[in-house]
């Protein structure tokens, strides 16, 4: 019993912590960026301001931690669905089209997250670290199955700029899906970026 009560009192700060980013999360959707402060996160999370300074050391530390916690949650819905793709590299590459627009990736409360981060990016370098950070890796990981995709069909492709275009396509879409989707449904953003990948990997 003493160290099911040890174990339990180790796990109480993280508990905290996620509780904190998770308030965090959904204040910078409902209210954004300017509105986020540490009186909304702790009513939010059901705590009391100090414990956002006894944690994070202030507001600005918890959004950061907070846009790197979200940006791993998506990263790990998008290596779930590569496991459980075919391992060939373009299958693997339409495996990162289709989850972009499933749950939870596809969600217009993930969205108001995203763009009250991306609000912050220009005006604060931590943020603009976090931001760069992020999306280094993702368009690392589309860069190594392009270069990849595009050995096994003998092509010569600047993987760079192909992962990039991809990167831009993708969050397009994926913007203006969440935004409005009765423009155009999840199928139809799947569908364009798969050939878009049917035409860049037919050397068009």
């Amino acid at each position: 019993m003493a160290e099911d009560r040890a174990k339990f009192t180790r796990a109480l700060p993280a508990q905290r912590r996620e509780a904190l980013i998770r308030a965090t999360a959904a204040c910078l959707a409902e209210r954004g960026a300017a509105a986020t402060s540490v009186r909304a996160v702790a009513l939010a999370a059901g705590v009391s301001p100090g414990l956002i300074r006894h944690y994070f050391g202030g507001m600005d530390a918890l959004v950061a931690e907070t846009y790197r916690s979200i940006g791993g949650r998506v990263q790990q819905a998008l290596e779930a669905a590569l496991a459980a793709a075919e391992p060939a590299p373009e299958a693997q590459l339409r495996a990162v089209v289709r989850a972009n627009f499933r749950p939870p990736i596809l969600d217009p409360e993930l969205l108001a997250t995203w763009l009250a981060f991306w609000s912050l990016v220009r005006r604060r370098p931590d943020i603009k670290a976090v931001h760069g950070a992020i999306y280094g890796a993702y368009r690392a990981r589309l860069e190594a199955l392009i270069a990849a995709a595009a050995a096994a069909r003998g092509l010569a492709i600047e993987p760079g700029p192909a992962a990039l275009a991809l990167t831009a396509l993708l969050d397009g879409l994926w913007l203006e899906l969440c935004l409005d989707p009765s423009t155009f449904t999840a199928e139809d953003a799947v569908g364009i970026g798969e050939r878009w990948l049917d035409g860049l990997l037919a050397g068009d």
